[in-house]
């Protein structure tokens, strides 16, 4: 995709987002009405602004996650916003079985593959503390000469570092906060150079520790209490937050992860520590021996508000969510789409979809923004072996119309 198309998407993106533009001020600054603001009135509704019968409570999409429930096949919450108005909310099973709480909107759950790492960067290069093309040892100092002299942040957060860090100890427990960050500042540091920058590796090198520890040397803050003040407190996500385990075990809001053990019980991770999962790629984990969860803990509604707060100018200028949102390169890592300083970026029915999704020991996750029609979709659940696949695609199927694991990435 040439410039010019990927600034023709953008200025489009954001007008579906705020309905109409509101007007153009005298220094030429472009004035959007909101990501909840319903455009202006017109003699009928464009084909964009019809709600699908799918998405309508008692739909198709409604009614596929209901049997799921019904099975005990997913336990938590899904919810369908267009324009910042609920569409479909709904919720199942119980975040927390001991004490006998129910799952409902208001319920934080385990986030996998939030994007607030990437967006504190960005946030920072628009206020010009830091620059984009800048190296790991401008910031940083303890790594390799290689690492610091030639990757940039830009690498880091297109996953094309060429980093490879040592496996997790994923058995230790940590018991403070400050012990979880030193570790972490200390195992960041045994990464080794084993791809050319920017190359491109089928094994990405993401290394979002290395990223965290470069806001924390910019803004003098711990990556949590940043992120709380510069993200959360700013869309106003009151729901939300890296809690720690002592929270997660005692505030009834934070919906516990259930892991799905080999004889198809479930166990509560958070109560559980000497438990783990056993399934593929997650095997010997359980993200409630950090004493600070990673992903942190979100709301749905609290990712819709996200969502709007993304395009309305509240966390990002709508140039820098452009920088943010916008393509960057093919998705070359085996899920068609493209790769955005975000979440991945895919062309479904002719309109692009924003999403990121993913699984913990004991949850999953998946938020999904629309931007040219205005939707936002969210399924998160405590459970880690639900068919979070098919339910995303179920949910893209009611937004767009497009068949489940259809409408091409393009990538």
């Amino acid at each position: 995709m040439d410039s010019d198309s990927v600034r023709g998407v953008e200025r489009r993106r954001l007008l579906g987002w705020g309905g109409l533009a509101a007007g153009v001020m005298a220094a030429g600054t472009l004035l959007g009405t909101g990501l909840g603001t319903a455009p202006a009135a017109a003699s009928e509704p464009s084909e964009q602004d019809r709600i699908p019968p799918d998405t309508l409570p008692g739909g198709a999409y409604d009614r596929y996650v209901a049997k799921l429930a019904a099975q005990d096949k997913f336990s938590g919450v899904v919810l369908l916003s267009h324009r910042g108005r609920t569409v479909l909310s709904r919720s199942y099973g119980m975040a927390d079985k001991e004490k006998g709480i129910r799952n409902h909107e208001g319920v934080a759950f385990n986030l996998y593959g939030g994007p607030f790492v990437s967006l504190s960067i960005v946030q920072l290069a628009q206020r010009g503390k830091l620059k984009l093309w800048d190296t790991v040892g401008t910031y940083l100092t303890g790594f390799a000469t290689e690492i610091a002299e030639q990757v940039r942040i830009h690498h880091l957060l297109m996953g094309t570092s060429g980093l490879s860090f040592p496996e997790h100890d994923y058995k230790r427990i940590f018991h403070s906060k400050e012990e979880q960050h030193e570790y972490y500042q200390q195992y960041a540091r045994q990464a080794k150079l084993v791809a050319a920058p920017g190359a491109g590796s089928e094994k990405p090198g993401w290394g979002a520790d290395v990223t965290v520890q470069i806001v924390e040397a910019v803004t003098g803050m711990t990556f949590w209490d940043y992120v709380h003040e510069h993200i959360f407190g700013r869309c106003g996500m009151a729901g939300s937050a890296y809690y720690t385990r002592p929270q997660w075990l005692a505030d009834e809001h934070i919906a516990h992860s259930y892991m799905k053990q080999a004889d198809g019980s479930w166990v509560d991770a958070v109560r559980n520590l000497d438990k783990d999962s056993p399934s593929p790629g997650l095997a010997g984990q359980n993200n409630a021996r950090n004493f600070v969860p990673d992903g942190g803990f979100v709301t749905a509604p609290d990712l819709i508000r996200f969502a709007e707060a993304l395009y309305d100018g509240t966390v990002l200028d709508p140039a820098w969510a452009d920088v943010f949102t916008s393509v960057k390169a093919p998705n070359f890592r085996g899920s068609p789409g493209f790769s955005t300083y975000g979440p991945t970026a895919h062309i479904v029915e002719g309109q692009w979809e924003l999403s990121r999704s993913g699984v913990h020991p004991g949850s999953s996750t998946h938020w999904s923004i629309y931007p040219d029609a205005g939707w936002v979709g969210v399924v998160l659940s405590n459970y880690d072996d639900i068919p979070l696949q098919e339910i995303t695609g179920q949910q893209t199927r009611a937004v767009t119309g497009a068949s489940p694991g259809g409408g091409g990435g393009g990538g």
